[in-house]
């Protein structure tokens, strides 16, 4: 396992549908070490904070393995890493092998999994499709966010090690089916599991108290 791609970028202005926007998500790859901040890296920021950054998420991972499915998707011959907004270019790291709470180390950093990455509008305005979301939403290829456990400082080329196992064993992929279900019956036991994760996030603990008290 390794960071294949280590990828920042400042928030800047764009043309968007509705007029200009402000986003961080035109990630670039970068060479050197950089450090590891509890709530970002350094050189990068997010633009706005209610929905993006923060404790919990405060860096994104995508493994490199999806560039290949997305290249025939989308029929491109090339795509840069950092193309999906994401700060870490993994190998390695499927979201059907990390669960939520696991810990990786990289190098003097270690991160927790918190949550599957759920797209906003701002997806669509780097891939140039707004109907991109859903697609990218469907595919289940989500990445994932980490918080920051131990700040340090990391590189492209560091190798990853997953330095803790959560004892549920709920990976990203299964939280991500839990919540976004496509038909069939609502998995109440698997909503119930998700919530009680000591590790997943503020934010999609919520939006599952929210299904299952709806349908319970």
């Amino acid at each position: 396992m390794r960071l294949v791609s280590l990828n920042l970028s400042m928030p800047k202005v764009v043309s968007g549908p509705q007029g200009p926007v402000e986003t961080g998500i035109f990630k670039e790859p970068v060479d050197g070490r950089i450090a590891v901040r509890k709530t970002n890296l350094d050189g990068d920021g997010q633009a706005d904070l209610r929905f993006h950054g923060g404790l919990e998420k405060a860096v994104y991972a995508y493994p490199v393995e999806h560039y290949a499915y997305w290249m025939q998707e989308l029929q491109r011959e090339r795509m840069p890493f950092g193309l999906f907004g994401e700060n870490l270019t993994t190998e390695g790291l499927l979201e059907s092998d990390v669960c939520i709470g696991d810990c990786l180390k990289i190098r003097t950093a270690v991160f927790q999994v918190t949550q599957p990455r759920v797209p906003c509008f701002k997806l669509g305005i780097k891939m140039g499709d707004p109907m991109f979301v859903k697609r990218f939403l469907r595919s289940r290829r989500s990445g994932f966010y980490l918080r920051v456990l131990q700040e340090g400082e990391l590189g492209a080329g560091d190798s990853i090690e997953i330095v803790e196992r959560d004892a549920a064993r709920l990976s990203v992929h299964d939280v991500h089916v839990i919540h976004f279900r496509e038909g069939g019956e609502l998995d109440l036991d698997g909503l119930r599991r998700a919530i009680a994760l000591a590790a997943l996030s503020s934010e999609w603990r919520t939006e599952l108290e929210e299904i299952l008290a709806q349908n319970a």
